[in-house]
């Protein structure tokens, strides 16, 4: 079965980027895809962001996106890698049979690299996590 995964956030410009490039970067199932957007589209990605993401071999480069109509019609599971969106507003997947996980993760601190690097590792231990689940599930 074909899933298609999304990762939001509040701005697309950290969190959800994170999740979506780490996945990308160890995904092996083709029938999973993945993209990330913002709850509101947020302005250009920092480049302390873009470096710190480097160090961990992640590209969070790219087009901020914020959530749309075919954005959520695509999607077949949302992750919530965020601690100030409120889940309400996935609300109605759960009526269409779709799934909705929510990981409460604070947003970064753009004057602390030590916070950057550390909310790095907890996304990157939460989408291990969930990418054994999916595997186990296939």
């Amino acid at each position: 079965m074909k899933k298609n995964l999304l990762f939001v956030c509040r701005y697309n410009r950290f969190r959800s980027r994170i999740a979506e490039a780490y996945f990308r970067k160890i995904n092996k199932n083709k029938k999973i895809k993945v993209k990330s957007a913002g709850l509101i589209k947020g302005e250009r990605l920092s480049k302390g962001s873009i470096r710190t993401a480097k160090k961990f071999g992640l590209n969070i480069k790219g087009k901020i996106q914020g959530l749309s109509s075919p954005i959520m019609a695509w999607q077949n599971i949302v992750v919530i890698v965020a601690d100030d969106v409120p889940p309400s507003v996935f609300g109605k997947n759960k009526k269409y049979g779709k799934k909705v996980i929510i990981w409460k993760i604070r947003d970064v601190d753009e004057r602390k690299k030590r916070t950057a690097d550390k909310i790095i590792k907890e996304i990157i231990k939460k989408v291990d996590n969930l990418n054994k689940q999916l595997e186990k599930n296939e």
